[in-house]
């Protein structure tokens, strides 16, 4: 009843100044408690409505309907409210539009989380049916299992964030006793995709890195688009992943086998963004997606501010913060945020065994600014307002939860490989390569596109063609246009690699990929991996002049003789020998001890690159990405590789499964920790718990 009363009152205080400010409307006090009053009634008698039509109609219908709704619950609450006067139809929607901005700001100053309104209802209506369950005598809740990934936030980081007083809510655990803070090792390559792979699955060997080129298919195979994550889950799951057995996975690259999931890449294409009624309180609740919408827009400003701040007081290393960033930042750290938020809050509501969700703010905002920048720890507070909000969920939801927050990796500052040398990697490549009229083609990572093309992929592309934005766009549009004439692509995986290229266009010579400050290159036109001794009697300048480069530290390429070798600008290092075995300057001496195993199970993963190249490591950590990004990961230095573990104090992880780590013993890749994680799940007994309470997919 109080936080029914108190929503009462600040939607009251929201209109009243958007009705003395808008034209067209006026309003006694009376009126305005009155028209806040039919407004909470408005959205009590369209909710069952609405999740009807969302079910029926999926994501994009609950989109359109929910914004319908609170146009017409704000103008009939208006119209039939007495003492409120209504002479303009737009005045109905500036008002709903200034109550959102006047409600955020209210929050923001009197303190209270930007996400709590988000889930009021939620909360409230988990509270009524714990309340009933008490009533009963079935007080006692099964168990159920929460992972939340901060995605991007190194255990340095993380702890520096501690110290600066940034996430009161993990610091208040730690402190208190309840969970305690471990660090992982994020094994190369230490991307989304490949964490995904392993934390939801136990299958990182399958990804070599963000994308990559499959020989099989003859082409490009990209992580972030739709068909291909789908294509790369069906090689990798078992059907008994985490979020098997009824879990719901929330904003993620794979699905990890979950009953339901939401903005999950790997189901973007068949199922779009998955079950519709998930959505409709989201969209339909008056006022929470305007102002979702409104703070968003005030992201994109706080955006453009710090990167002019940056580029005024010449902070370095820096790369350009405009154009498309300005609005992808904008709508994954506040609009897409808020959407996660509610869908989990509605998955530990409905009692779903396992939740996973991913969230993205600091690590878009780390890999443009820095990931020790001002502005990337102040990210930190939002997610950290979220795990209070979803902790706050947890204790009146019908399963004793427990809460386990991770990182897939962290970050490393350094300028950028082109910063550094002065032309790209695949520039390089082909003035090493000396061949005139070389055909290449490079590839950014765009990790930071993965959710927002999975939204419009569903909202906005035709069934089974995803809507590509970022570095991959024109790519994307080529893939579209060689499609056979009846629009459909070539049947089976060969089929697709035929649309992934224009018939036309040879196979490239050259394929370089940057992740992060890993780098690698193919020779599409070879039909296996070339060793060493090839390319020597093709390019004999290639690998020495790789390696002497300043930019790059250490370039990996497989021999007939020898096995795996790294080679540097002063000497090299038999990876795959017994014992050390060093000719001239040890090129891995700057990388930490577990740079050696990294790089054998990386140049021995399948579609792995001719050639793996790890930038240089700087004095003070600093790495090179060979892509536009101040702060990145995929390779070895700095803090990138140290992932955290915030877990139950009661769930300690097995010793046996940890391995030495330059003086510390942590779980060491994905796979460790997804088996850690199924590990607790049998000790609480929520396998069992979910085996007996399977569920259907709802997005089947």
């Amino acid at each position: 009843m109080t936080d029914a009363l108190l929503s009462l009152v600040v939607t009251a205080l929201g209109l009243g100044v958007a009705v003395a400010v808008v034209d067209g409307v006026s309003a006694s006090a009376w009126g305005v408690l009155l028209a806040a009053l039919a407004v909470a009634v408005g959205d009590l008698l369209l909710r069952l409505p609405l999740r009807i039509l969302a079910g029926a109609a999926g994501a994009a219908g609950a989109l359109l309907a929910g914004l319908a709704a609170q146009v017409l619950v704000a103008w009939a609450a208006l119209s039939v409210a007495p003492g409120v006067t209504v002479t303009s139809g737009w005045a109905v929607l500036w008002v709903l539009l200034l109550t959102s901005v006047v409600m955020a700001a209210g929050r923001r100053l009197w303190g209270s989380s930007d996400n709590s309104y988000v889930v009021a209802d939620v909360v409230r209506r988990a509270r009524r049916h714990a309340r009933a369950a008490g009533a009963s005598g079935t007080g006692q809740r099964p168990p159920g299992l929460l992972v939340v990934q901060l995605d991007g936030v190194s255990a340095p980081v993380l702890v520096q964030a501690v110290d600066a007083g940034l996430v009161p809510t993990m610091q208040r655990w730690v402190e208190s006793g309840t969970h305690v803070l471990d660090a992982w090792w994020a094994t190369v390559p230490c991307t989304t995709p490949a964490a995904h792979a392993g934390l939801l699955h136990g299958a990182a060997d399958q990804i070599p890195a963000f994308r990559w080129w499959d020989r099989d298919l003859g082409r490009l195979v990209v992580t972030n688009h739709p068909s291909d994550a789908a294509l790369v889950e069906e090689r990798l799951s078992d059907g008994a992943g985490l979020l098997s057995g009824g879990g719901t996975a929330v904003a993620t690259m794979f699905s990890g086998d979950a009953a339901s999931a939401y903005v999950v890449m790997s189901r973007g294409r068949r199922h779009g963004l998955g079950p519709g009624p998930g959505y409709a309180r989201f969209f339909a609740r008056p006022f929470v997606l305007a102002r979702a919408v409104t703070v968003t827009v005030g992201e994109g400003v706080k955006e453009l501010y710090q990167a002019r701040r940056q580029a005024v007081y010449d902070v370095r290393p820096r790369v350009a913060r405009g154009g498309w960033y300005v609005i992808l930042r904008a709508v994954t750290n506040v609009l897409l945020r808020d959407l996660a938020t509610s869908l989990v809050a509605d998955a530990l509501v409905r009692g779903d065994p396992t939740v996973f969700v991913d969230l993205v703010d600091y690590d878009e905002v780390a890999h443009h600014a820095g990931p020790t920048r001002p502005e990337s720890l102040r990210s930190l507070e939002g997610l950290d307002q979220v795990l209070r909000v979803l902790d706050e969920v947890a204790r009146v939801a019908p399963r004793d939860y427990d809460v386990v927050v991770l990182s897939d990796h962290g970050q490393t500052l350094g300028a950028t490989f082109e910063q550094v040398e002065g032309r790209s990697l695949l520039d390089t490549v082909r003035a090493l390569m000396a061949e005139p009229g070389l055909r290449g083609v490079e590839s950014a990572d765009g990790e930071e596109w993965g959710p927002l093309n999975t939204l419009l992929s569903s909202v906005l592309g035709r069934p089974g063609d995803p809507v590509v934005l970022g570095p991959d766009a024109a790519a994307d549009r080529r893939r579209r246009r060689t499609r056979r004439a009846d629009g459909q692509p070539g049947g089976g995986e060969r089929g697709r690699a035929a649309d992934a290229r224009e018939p036309e266009q040879p196979v490239p010579d050259v394929v370089v990929v940057g992740s992060g400050n890993l780098g690698l290159v193919w020779f599409p036109d070879a039909p296996d991996r070339l060793l060493l001794e090839d390319l020597q009697e093709r390019w004999p300048g290639l690998v020495p002049g790789l390696a002497a480069r300043p930019a790059v530290g250490v370039v990996v390429v497989d021999t007939q003789a020898r096995g795996l070798v790294a080679v540097g600008a002063g000497g090299l290092r038999l990876l795959e020998a017994d014992g050390d075995v060093v000719e001239g300057d040890d090129p891995l001496a700057p990388y930490p001890s577990r740079a050696r195993a990294d790089l054998v199970r990386a140049a021995r993963l399948p579609h792995t690159g001719d050639l793996l190249l790890v930038s240089s490591v700087g004095p003070r950590g600093q790495v090179h990405a060979f892509e536009g990004q101040v702060g990145s990961h995929g390779g070895l230095g700095g803090d990138q590789n140290l992932a955290f573990l915030l877990h139950p104090a009661d769930l300690v992880v097995d010793d046996a499964r940890c391995e030495d780590v330059d003086g510390r013993r942590v779980l060491v890749g994905p796979d460790a920790v997804h088996a850690q994680l199924v590990a607790w799940l049998v000790e609480r007994g929520v396998r069992a718990a979910a085996v007996a309470d399977v569920r259907p997919r709802e997005d089947a």
